[in-house]
């Protein structure tokens, strides 16, 4: 198993409860770089593995496989935690990372286990609060939308259907009793306040 988690935004008390208790308990644990390892190091020492930050997409697919392959020796038979800044899903190479090494060990299961990111950290940082819609792009085309608070899901994937939007994931409780999660084809007519939907175009 690979485990992708989240390491928070760079102070090694900000990981969560369940990252502390994974980083001490798995078979081995890689992480991107040094800010990522001086993160874990209170924790646990971990391997380092080679991400270029480079434009060239050959030597990026090399790197991907050579990282793959090392992270397979641990995760075929056992637990593999791999480190990343901020939160897995969220801007973050693991997406590549994951592609590449389902292709090559498609038995190996992968899960993330989320962490604190920037894009909530910064609001505690700044000493801001955010109590209306807000816009987070890292400068690309904008091709997801974030939902909270959603009471009558299946009416807003109509609306945002409209505006071109394909792809929808409601959870409702997430992380608590009751949990849910509807892809599009069960998309429930009314849901808890504690939601949140996710769309793509």
């Amino acid at each position: 198993m690979l485990v992708a988690l989240g390491l928070g935004p760079g102070d090694s008390e900000l990981i969560t409860v369940r990252g502390a208790r994974l980083l001490r308990t798995a078979d081995k644990v890689f992480v991107p770089g040094e800010i990522a390892r001086r993160i874990v190091l209170p924790y646990v020492d971990p391997e380092l593995l080679d991400f270029p930050m480079t434009n060239d997409e050959d030597a990026i697919t090399k790197a991907m496989e050579r990282n793959s392959d090392r992270i397979a020796k641990y995760a075929l038979n056992g637990t593999a935690v791999l480190g990343i800044l901020g939160d897995p899903s969220f801007f973050s190479t693991y997406g590549r990372l994951y592609t590449i090494l389902k292709q090559r060990y498609p038995s190996i299961e992968c899960t993330v286990e989320p962490g604190i990111s920037s894009i909530t950290a910064f609001a505690a940082k700044m000493g801001v609060a955010v109590n209306s819609g807000l816009e987070v792009s890292d400068g690309s085309e904008k091709a997801c939308r974030v939902l909270l608070k959603v009471r009558r899901p299946r009416e807003t994937v109509e609306k945002l259907r409209k505006e071109g939007f394909k792809e929808f994931v409601l959870a409702e409780r997430m992380y608590m009793d009751g949990e849910k999660i509807y892809g599009e084809s069960d998309m429930p007519e009314v849901c808890d306040y504690m939601s949140v939907l996710f769309a793509r175009r």
